[in-house]
């Protein structure tokens, strides 16, 4: 066969392929399925998802898309359950050994999403300051995002700060005043206890907070129940 028919046939196969991945993802994101993910892991241990709860001791989840109590009003996942990239989860067992010395701890509400679930989340509340583009993925599709909280050790409560987990409005962005010194000394000690160890705070949200090398992961969809 003439090289230039080669070239032809190989051309319209890849305009087949796009055009399949492109009719199985309305949004155009190719996410990384299990098996792609297992083989990378083999290639890069950073790549592994990480059992927080197991890896990280004290460590208290209150995964709100367990449940209906979120914004979707839905529950949106089937376990309670909290993973991340290695370098995220490492970094986050060395800002709760820096809080226990406070007598303080995390409380996680999210952290690796699967890419449907970002899907679900644009569908039921399309304004992106505070959902993630289903065109681009979500830092927390990547195992490289966590939503969180500090706690006071002994009596379990969360130390209050200037709103609740999912409120979207302006109160919930680190950058607007806070009047009361008590919920703006929380909120200061939260972002710098992260910060310190690789993580900066979401514009819009007190309680996301992206590990800085995420751009160094891909977007997954994979179910926990895959993981266990």
């Amino acid at each position: 066969m003439p090289l230039h028919f080669t070239r032809v046939i190989f051309c319209i196969m890849i305009f087949f392929e796009v055009r399949e991945i492109h009719a199985q993802n309305k949004y155009g994101l190719k996410a990384t399925a299990f098996p792609e993910y297992a083989k990378s892991v083999k290639v890069n241990p950073d790549n592994e998802l990480i059992d927080l709860e197991e890896f990280i001791p004290g460590i208290v989840l209150d995964i709100r898309y367990a449940t209906s109590n979120n914004f979707t009003g839905e529950k949106i996942y089937t376990l309670a359950k909290a993973y991340a990239r290695k370098p995220v989860a490492e970094s986050l067992k060395k800002i709760q050994a820096d809080l226990k010395s406070q007598g303080l701890g995390v409380k996680i509400f999210d952290a690796y999403r699967p890419y449907k679930a970002t899907v679900k989340f644009y569908e039921v509340y399309r304004d992106t300051t505070y959902v993630a583009s289903p065109y681009k993925g979500s830092r927390h599709n990547r195992g490289c995002a966590l939503d969180l909280t500090l706690i006071d050790l002994k009596t379990g409560e969360e130390l209050k700060m200037p709103t609740g987990y999912d409120s979207f409005t302006k109160a919930a962005w680190p950058s607007t005043p806070v009047k009361d010194p008590l919920v703006k000394k929380n909120r200061q000690l939260l972002i710098q206890a992260m910060q310190k160890h690789g993580f900066r705070v979401n514009s819009s949200e007190w309680w996301h907070f992206d590990f800085i090398g995420w751009k160094k992961f891909d977007v997954l969809d994979i179910d926990f129940e895959e993981l266990k």
